[in-house]
This record gives C-alpha cells, structure tokens and sequence, in this order.
C-alpha cells in the first residue's frame, strides 16, 4: 500500500467520496478511480462497464472492478449519460493500475448538468479527507 505522500492526485479533476474522479475535457467528462483506489483494490483482473446510450444518476453503481481481493462497485460522480466506454479494459484491466488517470480511465459521460462537477471534492479537499481515513 502507497502512502498517502506516494499517491498520484491530479489537480485538474475532481473526487468524490467513493474514490472515483471527474475530468471535464471541454463538456465529455472522463470518470475513473483515483490512485487511492486502485492502491486499495490491489490488482484488477476485470471491469465490467455499461452500454453506450445508458444513463445513470449521480452516486448510483454504473459497473464494477474485480480484482484479486474483491469485487468492488462504481459510482457515478454525476448525473449523465454514457457517451463511450474504455474498451481497452477488456483486454487490459490493469490499465486501471498502471494509469488510473490516463489509459486506465473507464467511461466518458455527458453530464446532465455540467455545474455539478463543481460540487466534487477538488485536489485539497481530497487529500484531507484521505488523511482523515488513516
């Protein structure tokens, strides 16, 4: 296990409670699970992801991670729609491991309502609720 000093926390996305982040790239926002996480999950072996087209909202389950210690539910960080999906997951799961921020992403949505980012945790609020859990 990282750290916390270790952990990687990009301060250009935000967090929720549940470990997930938001990236807004121009009005597509990419969602996957922060360094803390995939540190905590240990080893992903498979991502089951939703449809392109579904919708979800905000904190309800949109798919799971399993890795060699549980299977773990993800959560949505705000309302909004499935525009695309990590298909590169299926074959390398560990990409969620290796470049949680980058290639290891899991969806792309579009956010009902783009203002909602802002109500996530930003960098600092993150790393202090992080402290707190240890």
């Amino acid at each position: 296990m990282k750290e916390i000093s270790e952990l990687v926390l990009p301060k250009d996305v935000r967090y929720t409670q549940n470990h997930e982040y938001a990236r807004d790239k121009n009005g597509a926002v990419m969602v996957g699970i922060s360094d803390y996480a995939q540190d905590q999950l240990g080893d992903i072996v498979f991502a089951e992801l939703p449809a392109v087209g579904d919708s979800f909202e905000e904190g309800k389950p949109f798919g799971t991670l399993e890795s060699v210690k549980a299977v773990s539910e993800i959560f949505m960080p705000v309302s909004g729609e499935i525009t695309e999906i990590n298909e590169a997951l299926a074959d390398t799961p560990a990409l969620v491991n290796t470049d949680p921020y980058g290639e290891g992403w899991l969806i792309k949505i579009k956010p009902n309502n783009a203002a909602d980012l802002n109500k996530l945790m930003d960098q600092a609020a993150y790393l202090e609720m992080l402290k707190g859990l240890h």
